[in-house]
């Protein structure tokens, strides 16, 4: 899981343009929205897209599931992890 939550690191700062922030930066605990990263409703669907693309996977109509999976980038892991099988 450590070489996807790399990955996603990079995707979250190549596919929402973050400047000045390398992957080491990123917390993989942290929350992505509000007082984490503080990413918005548009970096939302601007990575939902992105991880759709790279990893192949449909994302949950269910909001409550789309928020808790995009909590942090340890949870979008476990996320795309449990799509892979």
């Amino acid at each position: 899981m450590n070489t996807l939550v790399q990955e996603l690191k990079q995707l979250i700062i190549d596919s929402l343009d973050l400047e000045d922030i390398g992957p080491d930066d990123i917390d993989p605990q942290a929350p992505l929205f509000g007082a984490g990263l503080g990413l918005d409703s548009i970096d939302a669907l601007e990575l939902g897209v992105a991880i759709q693309k790279r990893f192949h996977i449909k994302l949950d109509n269910d909001p409550a599931a789309t928020r808790q999976h995009f909590q942090s980038v340890t949870s979008l892991a476990r996320f795309i992890e449990s799509k892979a099988k």
